[in-house]
């Protein structure tokens, strides 16, 4: 059963200045702008914390969970062997529908669903949620020391925490309004 929170603890993360600072030199060495998303215009460094910030605030509010809670297996009834294609598409569109409420239903996220519900609304779009997430990515690749590392199978790990999240989110937003564009910052230059 995966770990679901509402409420951080104590993290064992500690994200430092010069982890930042660490993670903005990676961000130079990135193939393509991290503050250009798939839209091709650019993000603030406001835009992109904003949207990190309503992810730590979803996830206060409904609770966090390291995995994703799969659907039960088996739910989708047989047909009856008369059953026409019309009927067999119904019951699989119903299927689906089902299996779409249960996934936007107020339980417990991980870190990277509650990106995606922030996608769209007056905190963020489809550009600030890419970057958020590999402003994370960033942000872990500074922590570990691995050049492979991604943030989703970090958030993943046995031993991570709400705390944990809470903490590499609220660093994120920090990355963001530090070294993003429009941040009046002195280090290094993260564009």
């Amino acid at each position: 059963m995966p770990q679901t929170s509402t409420a951080p603890t104590e993290s064992s993360v500690v994200i430092t200045t010069e982890t930042l600072e660490k993670a903005a030199r990676l961000a130079r060495d990135l193939h393509s702008p991290l503050w250009i998303s798939h839209s091709g215009e650019q993000s603030s460094g406001e835009s992109v914390a904003r949207h990190l910030d309503a992810a730590g605030v979803l996830l206060g509010t409904v609770g966090w969970t390291r995995t994703w809670t799969k659907p039960s297996p088996g739910r989708l009834p047989l047909p009856d062997a008369g059953a026409s294609a019309e009927d067999m598409l119904r019951m699989l569109l119903a299927y689906l529908r089902e299996e779409d409420e249960e996934l936007r239903s107020d339980g417990p996220l991980t870190a990277v669903d509650a990106l995606a519900h922030i996608d769209g609304t007056e905190h963020g779009d489809t550009d600030t949620r890419s970057i958020a997430l590999e402003v994370l990515t960033l942000l872990v690749r500074a922590l570990t020391g691995q050049a492979d590392a991604h943030f989703a199978p970090w958030e993943a790990r046995l031993h991570r925490t709400h705390a944990d999240i809470t903490v590499i989110l609220a660093a994120g937003a920090r990355f963001a309004r530090t070294y993003g564009p429009g941040a009046p910052h002195s280090g290094p230059s993260a564009d």
